[in-house]
């Protein structure tokens, strides 16, 4: 069966977030006769009543044509509408975004500590990829693959969405060396260099990701790259080499060795909820990406010109 193209927004993005994209679903039970009836059934319990009615009145429900919808317009099955959330006022990440490499395919961009990759929970505007958007004036910028909020390095981004796809597979299929560099306790007790390989499986709505029995998911070469000269039980940096992309793959791998990162607040021990410490990051920064370019067949290699505060990698 063909599937139907989804239309254009006609809203523009605004603050680099798209607009909420919705379609209407079936209602065999005919529980709303009106579109104003689905929209509070499916809004009213995270944003009230009233205020769905507001966005009525203030002409912010939009169909593909971008006429605003009136709440007493008859349900229909299958209608498109886009409208804007009401982000709650976020607090800017004071780091810039770095710039890599950019041509008019791809973007390699170096994002900071605490700045999260997409538009997601309470983080939307300030998000790597909604202030690219906004900054490099490149409106239909699509991350390949996304890193953790906490981790600083290397994002691949796509500037024309038909070939974000082929920069995806890259990732899907494991084409990408992902080499990152971490700040951790030293123990010489840890034999290295050593590949750790586990099966890690993360529950929704639980913050950690845990090492499980079972068939291995999960693959990370660690190595040791240098420590404090002048203490036998000190820090050190360490190079990480990731085959997989589980989430939190390289802390908890790190953690299982007795060696968890600096300034984590998850492992080994969750933390309260706290505001940003700037200047307390995660000490993990993806350092370098490598991968041949599917589309012009070119071996690419970038690194990061973020640097981590520890034992310096020369020691």
């Amino acid at each position: 069966m063909r599937r139907k193209r989804i239309p254009a927004a006609p809203l523009p993005q605004r603050n680099g977030v798209d607009p909420v994209r919705l379609r209407l679903p079936a209602d065999p039970a005919g529980a709303w006769p009106t579109v104003r009836d689905h929209l509070v059934a499916r809004f009213a319990g995270a944003v009230g009543v009233p205020e769905v009615d507001g966005m009525f009145r203030d002409g912010r429900f939009v169909d593909a044509d971008g006429r605003s919808v009136a709440p007493g317009e008859p349900y229909t099955v299958g209608r498109w509408l886009w409208f804007h959330r009401d982000a709650a006022p976020e607090e800017r990440v004071p780091f810039e975004i770095g710039v890599v490499y950019r041509d008019d395919r791809i973007v390699i961009a170096d994002k900071p500590h605490f700045l999260a990759t997409t538009p997601r929970g309470s983080h939307v505007t300030e998000t790597l990829v909604a202030r690219a958007r906004h900054e490099l004036d490149l409106p239909a910028l699509q991350p390949a693959h996304r890193l953790d909020r906490l981790t600083a390095g290397l994002v691949l981004l796509v500037v024309r969405p038909e070939l974000r796809g082929a920069y995806q597979t890259l990732f899907r299929d494991r084409l990408v060396r992902k080499e990152y560099e971490a700040i951790a306790p030293y123990d010489p007790a840890v034999p290295l260099p050593t590949t750790v390989r586990s099966r890690i499986e993360k529950e929704r709505g639980v913050l950690t990701a845990r090492e499980v029995p079972g068939e291995p998911n999960s693959e990370s070469r660690i190595e040791l790259l240098s420590h404090d000269a002048d203490a036998d039980a000190g820090h050190a940096r360490y190079r990480l080499l990731p085959t997989t992309g589980r989430t939190h793959q390289l802390r908890v791998h790190m953690n299982a060795l007795g060696l968890p990162l600096l300034d984590d607040p998850l492992y080994p021990t969750v933390l309260p909820p706290a505001p940003d410490d700037y200047s307390r990051p995660l000490r993990l920064l993806a350092r370098v990406l490598e991968f041949r370019d599917p589309v012009t067949g070119e071996q690419r290699h970038f690194e990061s010109a973020w640097r981590l505060a520890g034992p310096s990698a020369d020691s």
